[in-house]
């Protein structure tokens, strides 16, 4: 298939074009190249896309597209706490936006990367895909919000299928420090505490990027009545941990590191057990290989051959830090659109 992957120079992205590019699908990538540069070791290869703010994108950049991959988001709590009219803007809005275009341009099959932090609030209940959503902050309501009005365009030509992953983590071309594994680890690679800030006591379920990549791979090639219109928890039962459990891997893997449970901010509302069965029955094809521990290991080796700094840690692999230092020296504008305004590559 021709593939349009948008946000394809983020965390995520960077890992799940090249692996639908090596099962042999045509991959057009479109980003607005805010985070292009936030490379942590080798330069990486980019397919070739456009860079466009995703609330620009046009008919023409859907024409002869088979299938959208939509990726490209305002994609962490804090930000969306900063600057929430935005993450609406660009997160539901223009979400819904590319959904309609790519119906009206032919585009059979649109998988949206949702998140398991749409259960909210849930508890150490387990969580299905028919469970109640209870997002509890614009980020995660922003994904509830795009579910709702991109299913009501499903038709006989339009497939939208909804992957709420569970929280990323693991090596990437493009890192990001701001998720939970990946942030305990660079700090104990950094200062050789595992610091965690809460009470370590909220449910967390991980998953690693080449595992949402699977996800992604199976979802694009499995039958239309598999998919047709479902949502998929993407994970593992295995990797179901509290943040506590997260940080004894963590120890665990970085030599010399100890553990630090500050519970300097309390009890965190975000907690959730989440079911996976559905996956593992529809999709066959995707099978779910890293565990948080091997996981844990893998980062700390590639913080520490690729020299991971605390200015880097801190600024450059923290979305929240990177977007406000780009908003204070003037590369994006208020509403966080580059400036100027991008061009195909």
């Amino acid at each position: 298939m021709r593939v349009l992957v948008t946000g394809h120079q983020g965390y995520l992205g960077s890992v799940v074009a090249p692996i639908l590019a090596g099962a042999g699908h045509e991959v057009v990538g479109l980003d607005s190249g805010l985070f292009a540069d936030c490379v942590l070791g080798p330069a990486v290869p980019d397919p070739v896309g456009y860079t466009t703010d995703i609330r620009d994108v046009t008919p023409g950049q859907l024409a002869g597209v088979d299938a959208v991959v939509h990726m490209a988001a305002l994609s962490n709590d804090p930000l969306g706490a900063l600057t929430p009219e935005v993450t609406y803007e660009v997160n539901h809005k223009a979400s819904v936006r590319l959904a309609r275009l790519a119906r009206e341009a032919g585009v059979r099959r649109f998988l949206y990367a949702s998140t398991c932090s749409v259960y909210g609030a849930a508890g150490d209940a387990l969580v299905d895909e028919d469970a109640p959503l209870r997002p509890v902050t614009p980020y995660a309501t922003s994904k509830v919000m795009v579910e709702d009005d991109v299913r009501d365009l499903a038709d006989d030509h339009f497939t939208p299928v909804f992957l709420r992953n569970a929280t990323a983590f693991g090596a990437s071309p493009r890192m990001r420090a701001d998720i939970v594994l990946n942030n305990l680890v660079g700090h104990a690679v950094l200062t050789g505490e595992v610091r965690v800030l809460s009470d370590g006591t909220p449910w967390r379920p991980l998953v690693h990027v080449r595992d949402i990549a699977a996800a992604f791979l199976a979802t694009l090639e499995a039958p239309r009545a598999a998919v047709h219109g479902e949502a998929f928890n993407v994970g593992t039962s295995a990797n179901n941990l509290t943040v506590a459990d997260i940080a004894r891997r963590v120890v665990d893997a970085v030599p010399g590191s100890r553990l630090v449970i500050t519970g300097e901010t309390g009890g965190d509302p975000r907690s959730y057990v989440v079911d996976f069965s559905r996956i593992m029955s529809r999709l066959p094809a995707f099978e779910p290989r890293w565990g948080v521990s091997a996981g844990a290991e893998e980062l700390s080796a590639s913080y520490t051959a690729y020299g991971l700094t605390q200015d880097g840690f801190r600024r450059r692999f923290t979305r929240l830090a990177r977007l406000s230092e780009l908003r204070a020296d003037g590369v994006v504008t208020e509403d966080l659109r580059p400036a100027p305004a991008g061009a195909p590559l």
